[in-house]
């Protein structure tokens, strides 16, 4: 059974930082993407930051120079350290994964529950 499990998201003032985590199981987790998104009430769910099995980063254009995703494959484990917080960050995020192996499990996608992370101005 696959899970992820987030943790970290809390309420901070507009500046802050948080560190957000996600812990994976179920998965061969080193071979595998992993992404942070985002959902703000009324609006969609967006893509905030990706890594790949390689450590190949991607980022939003809003979180870009703020926030950083990493990943311990020991721990299976990936973070996203959110630095200079800002009032329109503020939503629910989730953590992603997208397994390459085994072949069972390519092209799956899978979520978890969510994390509230609230930044005040």
């Amino acid at each position: 059974q696959v899970q992820l499990v987030e943790s970290g998201g809390g309420l901070v003032q507009a500046g802050g930082s948080l560190r957000l985590s996600c812990a994976a199981s179920g998965i061969i987790f080193s071979s595998s993407e992993m992404g942070w998104y985002r959902q703000a009430p009324g609006k969609q769910r967006e893509l905030v930051a990706q890594i790949s099995s390689g450590s190949t980063t991607n980022y939003a254009d809003s979180v870009k120079g703020r926030f950083t995703i990493s990943r311990d494959n020991a721990k299976n484990t990936v973070y996203l350290q959110m630095n200079i917080l800002k009032p329109e960050d503020t939503a629910v995020y989730y953590c992603n994964a997208r397994p390459t192996l085994p072949f069972s499990q390519r092209g799956l996608v899978y979520w978890g529950q969510g994390t509230q992370v609230t930044v005040s101005s």
